[in-house]
């Protein structure tokens, strides 16, 4: 299993739309691809604009490949919300 952690600061007070936005406009897309298991979303209860996206891949692989083709669509979908681009991290 391949993990992707993605930390995301979205404009003040805008973390609920944020994470409703990965749901609804993200999600979607990631569950096409080729190894994705699953993608939980976490809202910060102390900070209104901190958003934690981890998402579960098959294999690093497949994780890559989704990156390379469609993360950057990713991003655009969710562009409005965030205050500065995510930070990526990896971890088997």
């Amino acid at each position: 299993m391949f993990t992707r952690i993605v930390e995301l600061t979205a404009k003040p007070g805008k973390n609920k739309q944020l994470a409703d936005t990965i749901d609804e406009q993200v999600l979607p897309i990631l569950k096409k691809q080729k190894g994705f298991v699953d993608e939980t979303v976490f809202v910060s209860d102390r900070e209104d604009n901190r958003v934690l996206a981890q998402g579960f891949w098959n294999t690093k692989e497949d994780a890559e490949q989704y990156h390379r083709v469609e993360y950057h669509f990713e991003c655009y979908a969710i562009r409005h919300h965030l205050h500065s681009f995510p930070a990526l991290r990896t971890f088997e």
